[in-house]
This record gives C-alpha cells, sequence and structure tokens, in this order.
C-alpha cells in the first residue's frame, strides 16, 4: 500500500505540474428524453476517431465511490454512471468492469447473477461489455446513488413500472440511445449469441448525457463514510483470508486476501473473474456481503429482492466483521453500520457489495 501511495503522490505532482504548464420478457423502451441531433449524426460521430484526451486536473477532493484521492477535477461534483453488465457464463469475459468504482452483483432469475458498475468519473469511461437488461431492484440502488442508469431493455412489467415511476435518467441500448453509446462488439458478433454482444462506448457517454439533456451536478452523499486513505483501519472481527458467497449452487462469487496488493482477488464460479480488456483480475480493497430476503415472484421467474436492510459483513485487509445495514428510502443510498448501531467507516478503495439471501450460505476461512 506505501508504494501505491507513493506512486499517487508522485502521479498527482506531476500531473499539477503539467496543469501548470500550459432474454425473456425484455422491452425495448425509450429514454427519458429525446436526443438533440438525429440518429444518423449521431452514429456518424460514435465512428470518428475519438480526438487525443487532454490532461487531467487533479482535484484535491476525493472520489465519492471510493475515498481516494487523485480525483479527476472535471469529475468533482457530477453524477456517478451505473451501467448493468451481463454476469452468465456464457458471455465472460467482460471488459471495462475492472475500472469500476463500485460493483453489485445481485441473483436474478435461474439461479444466475448480474452486476451493476458504478463509475463516479462519468468523463474519463471505458468501453464496457456486455451491456444487459435492466430488474428493478438495480435501478432503486442506482437511484439512491444519484446515478445515471444505463441498461438494455428491461422486464416489461416490475422493472418498467419500476423505471417510469422514479422517472430516473437512464440510456437504454433497446431504445432511442442505441447507435448514441449502445453498438454491438464486432470481434463477438458470430462467436457470442447476440445478447451477449452489446457494449457501452465509453468516450460517447458525456455528448450522449448532453443530447438528452440530464442533470449532472450532484449533491449526493459519498457513498460510505469512508477512513483517511492513509490510515486505513482493519475491521472489528474475524481473520478472513478466503471468503465465498453462494449465490446459488451454480453461481458464487470468492474472494482471496492477497496482502501484498492488500486487496481481495475475485473468483466467478470458481475461475478467476478477468477484465477481457485490461487483463487483469477483479481486485477490492472491500468486499461487503449484505443478506436478506431473496425469493421468486408470483409469476414463478422474477426475483424480489427486499431492500430495507438486514445483516452482513463488511471485509478488509483480511479481516471480517458483522454488520447490520439499511436502505432508508429509494432515494437514499445503502448505509452500514456495526454490532452496536454506530455508522461504519470503511476503508478508500474499491468496493464489491453483493447482496445474497438469507438462505444462502456466506463461508469465511
Amino acid at each position: 500500500m506505501k508504494i501505491r501511495r507513493i506512486a499517487a503522490i508522485l502521479l498527482a505532482c506531476t500531473l499539477l505540474t503539467a496543469a501548470g504548464c500550459g432474454n425473456k420478457q425484455e422491452e425495448s423502451s425509450g429514454t427519458a428524453s429525446t436526443p438533440a441531433t438525429t440518429a444518423g449524426t449521431q452514429q456518424t460521430a460514435s465512428e470518428t476517431e475519438p480526438a487525443e484526451p487532454a490532461t487531467e486536473a487533479v482535484s484535491a477532493v476525493h472520489n465519492p465511490l471510493t475515498g481516494e484521492t487523485g480525483y479527476n477535477q472535471d469529475a468533482v461534483g457530477k453524477r456517478p454512471i451505473a451501467v448493468m453488465v451481463n454476469n452468465v457464463k456464457p458471455s465472460l469475459p467482460q471488459y471495462g468492469i475492472a475500472a469500476a468504482d463500485i460493483i453489485y452483483e445481485i441473483p436474478v432469475e435461474g439461479g444466475i447473477t448480474r452486476l451493476m458498475a458504478v463509475y463516479a468519473d462519468y468523463t474519463n469511461l471505458p468501453d464496457i461489455c456486455s451491456v444487459r437488461s435492466c430488474r428493478y431492484y438495480y435501478p432503486i440502488l442506482a437511484y439512491g446513488m444519484d446515478a445515471i442508469y444505463c441498461h438494455w431493455g428491461c422486464d416489461q412489467t416490475i422493472a418498467k413500472d419500476t423505471l417510469e415511476r422514479l422517472g430516473i435518467d437512464r440510456m437504454d441500448g433497446g431504445g432511442i440511445a442505441n447507435k448514441v453509446i449502445f453498438f454491438r462488439d464486432p470481434d463477438r458478433v458470430g462467436k457470442y449469441n447476440t445478447e451477449h454482444t452489446g457494449y457501452l462506448k465509453g468516450d460517447a457517454v458525456p455528448d450522449a448525457i448532453d443530447q438528452f439533456g440530464f442533470r449532472t451536478d450532484t449533491t449526493a452523499e459519498d457513498a460510505f463514510r469512508f477512513l483517511d486513505p492513509e490510515k486505513p483501519e482493519k475491521p472489528d472481527g474475524e481473520s478472513c483470508e478466503t471468503v465465498n458467497a453462494a449465490f446459488s449452487d451454480q453461481y458464487f462469487s470468492t474472494f482471496t486476501y492477497d496482502a501484498s496488493s492488500e486487496t481481495y482477488l475475485k473468483q466467478h464460479s470458481g475461475k478467476p473473474h478477468m477484465d477481457q480488456k485490461a487483463d487483469k483480475q477483479l481486485a477490492f480493497t472491500n468486499v461487503i456481503l449484505l443478506q436478506t430476503d431473496i425469493h421468486t415472484r408470483p409469476d414463478g421467474y422474477l426475483m424480489d429482492v427486499a431492500l430495507k436492510g438486514g445483516t452482513g459483513y463488511y471485509i478488509s485487509l483480511g479481516e471480517a466483521q458483522e454488520i447490520k445495514w439499511t436502505k432508508d428510502a429509494e432515494d437514499q443510498p445503502i448505509r452500514l453500520f456495526d454490532q452496536s448501531g454506530k455508522e461504519l467507516s470503511v476503508n478508500a478503495g474499491k468496493s464489491y457489495i453483493g447482496l445474497i439471501g438469507t438462505n444462502r450460505p456466506i463461508t469465511i476461512s
């Protein structure tokens, strides 16, 4: 960690000096607003070679999703982006997800899980693949973070109703946002099923947000209470070298502590969970597992996920602490508390948040 801190300080100094010098039941719904330009113009713009990005100015303000310093000045006070990502085994490997500041994993129908990757800085997004459809609990989580929500279709029942009821700012690859920021990866077409080929073009997002007229400023609170990045602390709990969250018998996430990087390396159902283009395994400073009631809805297919609160674990620096959690309203973020009811402070860094049924095992060793 000391090496990373020194590297971060040197990078910040360098940049400041430079700145001084010069599937089933899915719909294709539209987005909340109509873009200012035509689809044809947007398609042409998307095919234009992107300009060389300017050097970022580094802010003294920390990243609101990670608590880390060295945040892009242009992103300070701006809304995050939340992107639905396919996590079914035939769609692997994904790409663009290693850059996410927070990743949520929650069960969907059939025992599989789906990810929602959240990025604090929408001005510097990677391409993200494969983008997938909405289930109603994900936009509620995004709404609590004041995030702009990106997805490719949704189920036409409760998810559609939730999106419309919340009036959430969103971009849908199955609607008029198609060919604006959503495309088919030509390297995947013909090799993967079509639903696994959709990607979000990261450098097109800022212009798309302007076209759709979405609000960009936010007064949302930090995702968590963060400890000083220079003074990390171990959770008050038991030793945790490995933790396994069994979402179902076929889909489970395992995290193994790597002392050299002070992060937990993620496995997807027994294999390293990789980002294809970054060519690295997903790694998190914080692993947060939240247990709640998850059960099949009356239709016998879609899932109900209770989001009011429950119990769980906060895992970091080789230790696991039992916690409580709440989400007091749809427009409020998840909050974490210790067993005495005091709000928890977590270490600065990337976080994984898994919501798992109370009837499913979490194994710590």
